[in-house]
């Protein structure tokens, strides 16, 4: 059993109880700390947990906390990091892990000096399909990952912190890109070195000071593209897909929204919570039936208790948070410039020197293949390239 403190106990930090209670079936939160103390006395009430507190330090150090969960605003990942780093305490934080790569490195080596684990809560990256997904890529069976597009979009996020731009950091790419990024470096390979990003952003709907609504692609160092979309201004709930095509095949993901689970009513009725970010309890409604286990927070936290028991890394490290924030930041300078911008990634523990492959396949000693194809007829159509002079011919298989 592990004994946890959560650290927030807001919309975040309550989703994070109902897994961590629900899933292994020993694991319990022990201590939460809220700014308020009519948010942690509430949360410890809902949640049975023995200690409370208003003191992030006490908190943290507190002899019935052994595993801390940082559920707070961006802008206190970093003194909530520091603090388990002073009182030796586990932590595992939720995305993204800092308002920038600066602050992202600094808490990934404080910890790893200090022989803290560090745990990145990129849920996204736990969901069912989602790791299903990826062992079918892992295995070869769609080739080699050419491109990798992941979107995330619903009408806004539920916390004024989230629209302060100085306390989180940015806007929606910060707050829903990190969840896309980490997600095609998954599918393309995280030891694959992302190198510049080109990125649109325009604040299209809400009065704020940063972006709404981002588009934005990410070259890989093996010539792979990771591409992702998002946006606070989505109407209609939250929209979780995902794309993946190689050069033997494609996986098509929908994650949340859509998922085969379709609902009519008037209204009438008790229980008006459908669905995270749904905009209606009338009408054509999309619930979900685990919503904890659907976005990934059970084998998310299964994989963090186990790597903690086990001494190893869990399958989404601080440095995985640490290199997302990096390309992040590449995302945002290029939003501004309009021009293709370097990832900045002083601190890399991945492949290096990679180039992208030939695109020559070889059909026979005269030709490179370019594509066949098989026509209604049945004939079998060959499209190849002359190897001496360049010309591209077709060559047909009759069937007859």
């Amino acid at each position: 059993m592990a004994k946890i403190c959560i650290l927030g106990g807001g919309f975040i930090g309550r989703f994070y109880a109902s897994s961590l209670h629900g899933q292994r079936g020993r694991d319990r939160v022990t201590v939460v700390y809220a700014r308020r103390e009519e948010t942690a006395s509430r949360f410890a009430k809902d949640y049975d947990v023995p200690h409370f507190s208003t003191n992030m330090e006490e908190s943290v150090a507190h002899p019935e906390t052994e595993v801390v969960v940082i559920a707070l605003p961006n802008n206190l990942h970093e003194e909530a990091v520091m603090l388990c780093v002073k009182h030796k305490k586990a932590v595992l934080c939720t995305k993204p892990l800092g308002r920038n790569a600066e602050e992202a490195l600094r808490m990934t080596k404080a910890c790893e000096e200090a022989g803290v684990f560090g745990g990145y809560l990129e849920d996204l990256c736990y969901t069912p399909k989602f790791l299903k997904s990826l062992t079918s890529v892992k295995a070869g069976q769609i080739g080699r990952i050419l491109w990798a597009k992941s979107r995330e979009t619903h009408p806004g996020p539920h916390s004024d912190w989230f629209w302060d731009k100085n306390m989180a950091g940015g806007g929606a790419i910060l707050d829903l890109g990190c969840h896309c990024i980490e997600i095609a470096r998954n599918f393309i390979g995280k030891d694959v070195k992302p190198v510049e990003v080109m990125c649109w952003a325009d604040t299209q709907v809400k009065p704020i000071d940063a972006e709404d609504h981002a588009i934005g692609l990410v070259k890989y160092e093996n010539g792979a593209i990771g591409q992702f979309e998002v946006s606070w201004t989505f109407r209609g709930g939250m929209d979780l897909r995902d794309e993946v095509m190689g050069t033997e095949g494609t996986i098509w993901i929908n994650s949340f929204l859509r998922t085969g689970f379709e609902m009519f009513s008037t209204g009438k009725g008790d229980g008006n919570y459908i669905a995270e970010k749904a905009e209606s309890t009338s009408g054509w409604l999309f619930p979900v039936g685990d919503e904890t286990h659907e976005l990934g927070y059970t084998n998310m936290f299964t994989d963090m208790f186990n790597a903690i028991e086990e001494g190893r890394s869990p399958q989404e490290s601080f440095y995985d948070g640490y290199v997302v924030n990096a390309v992040i930041d590449a995302a945002y300078k290029s939003a501004k410039t309009k021009l293709w911008e370097p990832v900045v990634l002083p601190e890399w523990r991945g492949q290096t020197g990679l180039t992208k492959p030939s695109v020559f396949e070889e059909y026979d000693a005269d030709h490179w293949f370019i594509k066949d194809e098989i026509l209604p007829n049945g004939d079998i159509k060959v499209i190849v390239k002359k190897k001496e002079s360049g010309e591209i011919v077709e060559l047909v298989k009759l069937n007859v």
